[in-house]
């Protein structure tokens, strides 16, 4: 089985790929690092602290970013999926939608969400 990471460029998903690679490694699984923000990342790191890695980026005419990250999961038969989530105010929460809200309803895997530290 894999541990997706959902990557963007931010704290809370360096928090989220440090949490993945736990996760991989007590699980003794691979990991793909799904990257939301649809830049290529190197794939020449096929290890990351002796993990095996690999990853992935959304197609370019794809407009649905979580829907490809649940399909992403399911086509690898995820066992975890690892998001960051931030501190947001009651407000925020009104009046914005969330991308780690979306996940946690709709992945039929178990979400780990993590904060940075």
């Amino acid at each position: 089985m894999t541990v997706i990471v959902a990557r963007t460029d931010t704290p809370e998903s360096a928090a989220a790929l440090r949490a993945g690679l736990e996760e991989a490694r007590l699980r003794e699984e691979d990991l793909v690092v799904f990257n939301l923000d649809g830049v290529q990342l190197d794939p020449t790191d096929e290890h990351l602290d002796g993990v095996p890695v690999s990853f992935e980026v959304p197609g370019p005419h794809d407009r649905d970013a979580v829907g490809s990250l649940l399909d992403a999961a399911t086509r690898h038969g995820a066992s975890r999926l690892v998001i960051g989530v931030k501190h947001r105010t009651p407000t925020g929460k009104l009046l914005f939608g969330s991308m780690a809200q979306k996940l946690l309803l709709e992945a039929t895997v178990p979400v780990l969400a993590v904060k940075p530290s």
